[in-house]
C-alpha cells in the first residue's frame, strides 16, 4: 500500500500549558483525514510482538481537516535583497570563484538577478556544455547568451569573469582554471558586440546558486536550476572594469578606487556560524542563506596550513550550495495543539487517519518546566533521531539484494521517500553531487521517525523500552536530547535515576556535559543501548530543528568530511567522534562500540565479575550458568545489531565490573574502523573474542553509579515470555536500586 499522508510539527517537546503546531500534506486521493492525539505505549507490529497500543490524550479534542497537498522546495541558494544600487544599470562586472561537483548533469546557476517575464536583469549560467554562459535580458521576454564553449570540469576552482559595456556594446565572459595543468582545455573566453540596449535592471532579488521565476507563499523565492559547488567572492559592479581590476576584488579588502562601481562584494568569510550573507562594499547589502547550504568550507586559498576555519576564515570563504539540501518545509499549519494542564510526560503523536491510510507524526510531552514528576527519566534520543532522518539505504537493495547479509525490506514509507528527494536525507545519505550530509533538520516530514516502522531501528526500537515501563506500571518522565542541550544538567539533577534508550549515539558537548556531571553529582545512569555518545554534534539557538556533524577522522561512517572541515560551522568545535574529542564513551559509560552486524543477535554469559559481592543486586533471580537474553524481538537475541564493549584503554573506569559479555557473533559482525591498524587484521564475530557487548557496572562520586547494556538489541529482549526473563529481570533490578536513595559506596571512606 502507497502511503498519501505525511507530516511533521514545528517541536519535538513540549510541556504542559504548551503549543505545538502540525503541517500535513495529503495526495489528492485524501480529501479530508481524522487527527486525535495518543500517547504512545507500544509500538512492534511483528507476530510475535506486544502490538501497537496507544490511549487518547485527555482533553485534547479530535478533529476532521481539509486534506491538501503541501510543496516542498528544497535547494540551498542565497539571497541579496533589491536595492537601490542596483537601479538604472546599464554597463554591468560581474566576478565570482566557482568550484562545481556536479557540472555535466544539467544547466545551473550561479548567479541570477532576473524578471523571466519581463526578459530583464542578468544570470550566469554552468552548461554541461558551454561552460559559462552570460546571460542579459533583452528587454522584451528573452535573454541574449554569450557562452565560453568550454565545458568546467568537477571540483576544480575557476575565476568567472563577465562584462557589459553600454557605450560600445562589447560584452565578454571568462572562466579560468585556477590550478596549472599541463593539459588544460577548461580556461576559455568568448566576446561579442551587442546590437541594440540590453535590459539589465529590474526589481528582482539577486539569488547566489539558484535561478526564479516563482516565490513561495512567504514571499521567497522558489529556487529552481540550483547550482551545486561552491561559490567564493561574489561581485557585482555598475561599470565595466578590465580583467585586472576585477582580479584585485578577488580577495582582501576592497581597492578605495573601486569601491564606488561596486553593487555588492559578498564576503563568505565572514559570520560563518550563521545563515548572514556580508556585502563589504560601501552598500551593506547584506543578504542570507536558504536552506543550510555548507559553510566552513574550503575556499580557493585554502592551503592546508590552516585546519580550523575560525583560525584562518579568509581560507574558508566559500559556500557550497546543493540543489537537495532542505531546512524547513515552511508548510502552512493545519491544526495545533495547546497541551492540557496535567498531561503525563510521554511519547505522544498526532495520529493521522482516512480510511486505510494512516500516520502518526510523534512529539514529546515533558514535565511542567523546572519540576520533575517522577523519580525517573527516559532521554528520548532526538538527536540520533534527526540524523537518521530519512535514510535511504533500503532503497538501494529495491530488486531484493541481500542487504547487510540479509533479504532487504522495503516498507510504504521507504518507497513514498524513494519518489521525493525533496524531503531531505540523513546524515548517512550522499547528497546529488556526492557530497556527504552533515547537515539535518526536524522541519519536515521524516518518515522513519514513526512508532510502527518496520525496520525497528530508532524510534520504533526504542518503543520496546516504553512498552516495559508502561507495562510494568513505572513511573517515569521524558525529557528529549534537545532539553538536555538547551538546559543542562539541571533538568537531569531533578530525577535519581536517568535512563537511555536503546541508540543515544549522537551528543552535543552541552548533552555530553550534562550527563556527565549528573554522574559526577550521585546521580545514576542506565545506558541500555549500544554505540551510544559516539559522534559529536551542534546545534545553533537561532535554527530550531538544525543539527551539524562533520565526520572527520576515523569511526565507521559512510562518508568522510573533506580534509580541513573537520571544524563545525555551527560553533567552531572539532567534530567527529567524541573519542577523538577527549570524551570516549567508555569513559562516560563504561563501554564503547566496537563492533556492528545485521543478521543475527546472540546473548551474554556471566563474567567472574558478575560474582563480586558490589554488583549481587544485579543478578538477584539469575542462575550463575543462566544464559541472559537467547531471544529477543531483533535477530532474536538481546545482544545485537551495534556493540559496545569494555576498555580500559579508552577510559573505562580502573574499578570498573565487566559483568557478562555476549558471545559466538556471525561473521557479519565486524569491528569499528578506529581499532583497526596494520598489526590488526579484522576478523568476523565467530573467530574474533572482541566482537562482543559487554554489561558494565561501577560506582560514581557522591554516591551515584552508571549500568551498561552495550547492546542495541538489550530492550527487545524485555518482552519475552510477557516480561517473565532474565533480560527483564536484571532491568528492574537495577532500575530498583537506582531508585533506592541509599548512596552506592564510593570507595571514599
Amino acid at each position: 500500500m502507497d502511503k498519501k499522508i505525511v507530516g511533521y510539527a514545528d517541536e519535538i517537546s513540549v510541556a504542559p500549558g504548551e503549543r505545538i503546531r502540525f503541517m500535513v500534506s495529503c495526495e489528492p486521493e485524501i480529501s479530508r483525514y481524522r487527527a486525535e492525539f495518543v500517547r504512545l505505549l507500544s509500538g512492534d507490529t511483528q507476530p510475535d510482538g506486544p502490538g501497537y497500543r496507544d490511549e487518547p490524550l485527555p482533553g485534547a479534542a479530535i478533529g476532521e481537516h481539509a486534506g491538501r497537498r503541501q510543496a516542498v522546495h528544497a535547494g540551498a541558494f542565497g539571497i541579496v535583497p533589491h536595492h537601490r544600487v542596483f537601479e538604472g544599470l546599464e554597463s554591468l562586472s560581474l566576478q565570482v570563484t566557482v568550484y562545481p561537483t556536479l557540472p555535466e548533469a544539467r544547466r545551473a546557476c550561479v548567479l541570477s538577478k532576473t524578471d523571466p517575464a519581463a526578459g530583464a536583469g542578468f544570470a550566469l549560467w554552468c552548461d554541461p556544455r558551454e561552460g559559462m554562459v552570460l546571460a542579459l535580458g533583452d528587454g522584451d521576454g528573452g535573454m541574449r547568451e554569450l557562452a565560453t564553449g568550454r565545458p568546467l570540469i568537477a571540483k576544480e576552482w575557476y575565476l568567472v569573469q563577465a562584462t557589459c559595456d553600454a557605450e560600445s556594446g562589447e560584452v565578454r565572459i571568462s572562466q579560468r582554471l585556477l590550478e596549472s595543468y599541463a593539459r588544460d582545455t577548461s580556461t576559455g573566453s568568448a566576446r561579442t558586440r551587442l546590437e541594440g540596449e540590453v535590459a539589465l535592471s529590474c526589481d528582482a532579488p539577486l539569488l547566489v546558486a539558484a535561478h526564479s521565476r516563482e516565490r513561495s507563499r512567504r514571499g521567497r523565492p522558489i529556487p529552481e536550476l540550483v547550482f551545486n559547488g561552491r561559490v567564493e567572492r561574489p561581485v557585482v559592479a555598475s561599470r565595466r572594469l578590465d580583467e585586472a581590476e576585477l582580479e584585485t576584488l578577488r580577495y582582501g579588502p576592497l581597492p578605495a578606487a573601486l569601491r564606488p562601481a561596486l553593487c555588492v562584494a559578498l564576503d563568505f568569510s565572514r559570520e560563518i556560524d550563521s545563515d548572514d550573507i556580508v556585502d563589504i562594499s560601501p552598500n551593506r547589502v547584506h543578504g542570507e542563506l536558504v536552506n543550510l547550504p555548507i559553510r566552513a568550507v574550503r575556499g580557493s586559498s585554502w592551503t592546508g596550513e590552516e585546519m580550523n576555519f575560525r583560525h584562518a576564515p579568509e581560507h574558508y570563504a566559500a559556500v557550497h550550495f546543493l540543489e537537495d539540501a532542505l531546512y524547513d518545509c515552511e508548510w502552512e499549519s493545519d491544526f495545533e495543539l495547546v497541551v492540557p494542564e496535567g498531561t503525563r510526560s510521554g511519547f505522544y503523536a498526532a495520529k493521522l487517519t482516512s480510511g486505510d491510510q494512516e500516520d502518526h507524526i510523534p512529539f514529546f510531552v515533558r514535565p511542567p518546566r523546572g519540576r520533575a514528576s517522577a523519580p525517573l527519566v527516559l532521554i528520548a534520543p532526538t538527536a540520533s533521531y534527526m540524523a537518521y532522518a530519512n535514510w535511504r539505504s533500503s532503497m538501494e537493495n529495491e530488486h531484493g539484494e541481500l542487504d547487510y547479509n540479509h533479504l532487504a525490506e522495503i516498507f510504504p514509507e521507504d518507497r513514498y521517500l524513494n519518489l521525493r528527494p525533496e524531503l531531505g536525507n540523513s546524515m548517512y545519505d550522499h547528497h546529488a553531487d556526492g557530497t556527504g550530509v552533515c547537515y539535518s533538520s526536524r522541519l519536515r516530514p521524516i518518515l522513519n521517525f514513526r512508532p510502527k516502522h518496520g525496520s525497528l531501528w530508532q524510534l520504533s526500537a526504542d518503543m520496546h523500552l516504553v512498552d516495559w515501563l508502561e507495562s510494568n506500571d513505572i513511573a517515569y518522565d521524558v525529557l528529549t536530547d534537545e532539553d538536555m542541550h538547551a538546559d543542562g544538567v539541571e533538568c537531569l539533577r531533578r530525577y535519581r535515576c536517568v535512563m537511555t534508550c536503546t541508540h543515544p549515539e549522537y551528543y552535543s558537548t552541552p548533552m555530553w556535559n550534562a550527563l556527565y556531571a549528573y554522574t559526577q553529582g550521585g546521580g545514576r545512569l542506565m545506558y541500555l543501548g549500544g554505540n551510544g555518545f559516539y559522534w559529536r554534534v551542534a546545534f545553533r539557538d537561532d535554527k530550531p530543528g538544525a543539527m551539524e556533524m562533520r565526520r572527520a577522522e576515523d569511526g565507521s561512517r559512510s562518508w568522510i568530511a573533506e580534509p580541513g572541515e573537520y571544524y563545525m560551522a555551527f560553533t567552531g568545535e572539532l567534530g567527529g567522534m567524541w573519542w577523538r574529542c577527549g570524551g570516549a564513551p567508555q569513559y562516560l559509560v563504561g563501554n564503547g562500540f566496537v563492533a556492528q552486524g545485521f543478521d543475527f543477535s546472540s546473548y551474554y554469559r556471566r563474567n567472574s565479575d558478575s560474582f563480586d559481592p558490589r554488583a549481587a543486586f544485579v543478578f538477584e533471580g539469575v542462575g550463575p550458568e543462566e544464559l541472559i537474553g537467547n531471544f529477543g524481538l531483533i535477530g532474536g537475541g538481546a545482544a545485537g545489531i551495534e556493540l559496545d564493549a569494555f576498555n580500559r584503554h579508552y577510559g573505562t573506569p580502573p574499578h570498573a565490573l565487566n559483568l557478562a559479555s555476549s558471545e559466538k557473533h556471525t561473521d557479519s559482525y565486524l569491528h569499528v574502523n578506529e581499532d583497526v591498524g596494520h598489526m590488526y587484521l579484522p576478523i568476523g564475530g565467530l573467530d574474533d573474542p572482541a566482537v562482543r557487548a559487554d554489561m558494565v557496572f561501577f560506582e560514581t562520586p557522591n554516591g551515584g553509579a552508571v549500568f551498561s547494556t552495550g547492546s542495541i538489541g538489550w530492550c527487545s529482549a524485555l518482552f519475552h515470555r510477557r516480561y517473565d526473563n532474565n533480560v527483564s529481570r536484571i532491568t528492574r533490578n537495577v532500575l530498583d536500586r537506582f531508585l533506592d536513595a541509599a548512596p552506592f559506596d564510593d570507595g571514599g571512606g
